[in-house]
Order: C-alpha cells, then sequence, then structure tokens
C-alpha cells in the first residue's frame, strides 16, 4: 500500500502541468509563512512569544492560542500576518448566513455571474472587519495585562500618548490589514494556479507549524530524567492508538454521506426529448465541518471571564467562574451542547431542503416512494435531522478529547492539540480535498489514483 502511494506521488511529478502546480502551492506557501514572520515595527514580539510558550507548556492560551494557530505563530510574534486569515474567512461566513435571511442575496447567487458578486463583496466586508479587528487588536496590544492573564511584560514601544500613539494605531491597523489581504490573494491564486483550496491551505500550513513545538512536548513527556517523567512505553502506545483511532474516525466521518435515490421521469423541453434516469442526492453526515466547534470555543471563552469581573465585588461569581474552566465538567457539558446546537444551527441555515423539493419537481425528478413537493422536504428534513445529530454527536467527542489530554492527562498542549478538535478536522479535510484534485489530474492522463478501490470525497 505504501509503495503505491510513493508511486502515485512520483506520477505527480511526471504530469507537467500538476507538477507546475505543486511547486507553485509550495512557493506560495513558503510566503505565507514569511508574512507570519515578519515583525511589527515598534513591537516587542519576544515577550508576547514567552508568554504564549509558557502558557502552552500547561494549559493553553484558550481561544488567543487557538486564533495564533490559525495564524500560524503570527499573532504571538506581533508580526504583519497577525490577523491571519480569519478575517476573510469570517467575511464569507456572515455571507452566508446573509444569503439564507436575505431573499435578494439568495436569488444572486443562483444568478449567473452572481457568485463572483457575493465574492466580491466578501471582499469588502473582509476589509472592513480587517479595520475593525486591527484597531482593537492594537488597542490589545498596547494594553497587554488585560487581554493575556498573567503577562507582566510591555509590547508597543512607542509612547502611550501623544502623536507617537496615533502613528502606532495607524501603522499597526494598516499593516495587519495589508497582511490578511495579501494572505487572501495569495489563497485566492493558489485555488485558481495551484493545487487545493488556496484558503485552507493556508490555515492549514499554520497548523502543521505547530509540529517542531508538539515535537518537543513529546520529547519532554519520554526523554525527560526517571524520576520527573510521568509517561512511561505504555502511555506512548496509547497515544499512538488514540492518534490513528481520531484519524480514521475523522476520515470515515469526514467521506460518510447517506446517498438518497432520485429518479428522474423522461420529460420533453421544446423539440428535445431528455431520457429519464436514476441518480443519488448525497446528504454529507458532517455537514457543518468544523464551524460548530469554532463557535463553542468562541462562545464559551466568555462567561469565566464575565464572572471573574464580577467576582472582584461579588464573591459569588467568583466561584461560579470555576465551573466553567475548560478543565470543569460544567464547561465540558456546556461545550457538548452547544457544538450540537451548532451544527443544527449551520445545517437549517445552509440546507434548504424547501429549494431541494422544488428544484427537483421542476425537472422531473421524485425520491422512489415519496411524493413531489411538500412531502420531499419533509422527507429531507428528517434525514438531515437524524445524520446531523450523529455528525454533532461525533465532533463533540473529537472537541472533548485535546481537553481531557491536556488538563486531566497533562499532555502538553501543543501535544494534544494533534488529537482532535479544530486542528484535526482542518488538516484531515483540507487533505483529503488536496488528494481528491490531484487524483483527479492523474486520472485524467491514464495514471492511477491514490486508491485502488473506492472513491476520495472532498469537503466541498
Amino acid at each position: 500500500m505504501f509503495k503505491a502511494i510513493i508511486n502515485t506521488f512520483a506520477n505527480c511529478f511526471k504530469i507537467p502541468e500538476l507538477k507546475s502546480r505543486i511547486f507553485f502551492t509550495l512557493i506560495v506557501l513558503g510566503i505565507c509563512r514569511v508574512i507570519s514572520m515578519i515583525p511589527i515595527p515598534g513591537l516587542n514580539g519576544a515577550e508576547l512569544s514567552a508568554y504564549f510558550e509558557k502558557a502552552n507548556k500547561t494549559a493553553g492560551a484558550g481561544l488567543l492560542g487557538m486564533y495564533s494557530m490559525f495564524t500560524g505563530g503570527a499573532l504571538e510574534r506581533c508580526a504583519i500576518g497577525a490577523l491571519g486569515i480569519m478575517p476573510y474567512i469570517s467575511a464569507t461566513i456572515i455571507m452566508q448566513l446573509l444569503g439564507a435571511v436575505i431573499p435578494q442575496l439568495s436569488k444572486l447567487a443562483r444568478e449567473e455571474g452572481g457568485r463572483a458578486k457575493i465574492i466580491q463583496y466578501s471582499r469588502y466586508l473582509t476589509v472592513l472587519l480587517c479595520l475593525g479587528q486591527g484597531f482593537f487588536m492594537a488597542l490589545g496590544w498596547e494594553n497587554a495585562s488585560t487581554i493575556f492573564p498573567g503577562f507582566t511584560g510591555k509590547l508597543v514601544l512607542y509612547a502611550s500618548s501623544g502623536w507617537e500613539h496615533w502613528w502606532y494605531l495607524l501603522q499597526t491597523v494598516l499593516l495587519v490589514t495589508t497582511g490578511t489581504l495579501l494572505l487572501m490573494w495569495l489563497g485566492e491564486q493558489i485555488t485558481e494556479r495551484g493545487i487545493g483550496n488556496g484558503v485552507s491551505l493556508v490555515i492549514t500550513i499554520g497548523i502543521l507549524a505547530r509540529l517542531p513545538q508538539a515535537y518537543v512536548g513529546v520529547m519532554d513527556m519520554f526523554f525527560t530524567k526517571a524520576s520527573e517523567s510521568r509517561f512511561n512505553i505504555f502511555h506512548g502506545i496509547a497515544l499512538i492508538c488514540l492518534l490513528f483511532g481520531v484519524i480514521a474516525g475523522v476520515i470515515a466521518i469526514t467521506q460518510a454521506q447517506r446517498k438518497v435515490p432520485v429518479q428522474y421521469a423522461q420529460r420533453a423541453v421544446g423539440r428535445k426529448v431528455y431520457q429519464g434516469g436514476t441518480s443519488f442526492m448525497p446528504l454529507r453526515v458532517n455537514y457543518a465541518g468544523v464551524m460548530p466547534v469554532i463557535f463553542a470555543q468562541a462562545i464559551l471563552m466568555f462567561p469565566q471571564k464575565i464572572f471573574l469581573f464580577l467576582g472582584a465585588k461579588i464573591p459569588f461569581f467568583k466561584d461560579l467562574a470555576i465551573y466553567f474552566g475548560e478543565e470543569a465538567f460544567l464547561y465540558m457539558f456546556f461545550y457538548g451542547l452547544m457544538i450540537l446546537f451548532f451544527s443544527y444551527f449551520w445545517v437549517a441555515t445552509q440546507f434548504n431542503e424547501i429549494q431541494i423539493a422544488d428544484d427537483l419537481k421542476k425537472y422531473g425528478g421524485y425520491i422512489p416512494g415519496v411524493r413531489p413537493g411538500q412531502a420531499t422536504s419533509a422527507f429531507l428534513h428528517n434525514a438531515m435531522s437524524r445524520i446531523t445529530l450523529a455528525g454533532g454527536i461525533f465532533l463533540t467527542v473529537i472537541a472533548i478529547i485535546p481537553v481531557l489530554l491536556s488538563r486531566v492527562m497533562k499532555v502538553p498542549y501543543p501535544v494534544a492539540t494533534f488529537f482532535g478538535g479544530t486542528s484535526m478536522l482542518i488538516l484531515v479535510g483540507v487533505v483529503l480535498d488536496t488528494m481528491r484534485q490531484m487524483e483527479s489530474h492523474l486520472l485524467m492522463r491514464h495514471y492511477d489514483g491514490f486508491l485502488k478501490k473506492g472513491k476520495l470525497r472532498g469537503r466541498f
């Protein structure tokens, strides 16, 4: 099997077009890494990097740590790519959600050329988000002790008042906005001229940049002095088995789908007669992808901070804040509930069963045993509700594994992030999607794909 995979990768470089696409993708991803390392003038990123390194050895830096992971460490280095590609993704998600509630946008998406206009609107929204987030990020760096708990250093080397203060704000906002727009443009160039989805690959390369820290964490776990190490060879075997199990589960659920059979009747359009046939409609088990996990983490970041703030005057809230720590059972309980909620929320806003039923009826298609129209819509709604429950439960399990490893078993945070959560879901999804595109190039030129049996299905 491994020999066949190696031969398949070797065949990729025998096709000139695919070879040039792979090299172009690698070069652009290298430029993205450079953007995440160029510091903003007037900021002392070394102190913030030391803070994040210390936090990662204990329990991680919460949502800010996850955001820094998505930016490839640019946030903790105070680099020009500190905002990462996330504002563009946020703008795209906002436009998708608006399309579900604004009929004009939904109609525009179905028109010829409408998709390009929505992408253009997303770019404009990205600029606005970058300006807003960049301004608050500049203020956060200026008051680092309030944003990063336990941080005692000073990040901004400019004066805290006068024209130098305003110059710092203007310079920082413009640089981080430019960095995000450059990453957005590079991601689009990868999608157009490279291989794979460019925006997803930009995030993936940032996550993979954490591998050296994970390697150091593994060395600290198993190769310290015997009197200090809490882990032995049996822990290592268990972690390896867990890693392979998580990867296999993520691949299975990412590609899992329910195939609903669809029958098309013979129909005449003008002078043309279209023959009927049988097809199927794929309903994905994990339709929402990684979004429920991100939403749940973002929202649950605030309760503990709010209770700690109120606890300064009322001791009851300070005691209540303990139950919303990441290691607390109540936190994990609400974490799982919110993942399930956002799984259904995403399906409810993005999967329009009424429109699908109308389109099937319009083109002469029907599900065997189900009446066209409202009955078809109800059938699709019930089917998606059942499989979404399975996908939501799977996401909950995958999301909680890193928390249990880092908080309960005391596995270093950089190591635990690769055993589930958003990191593993994104990595596996992007790798599957990239391999699917490479396989399509190979099969078009009569080369064997990655799999002799079955078929790779990407996320998109």
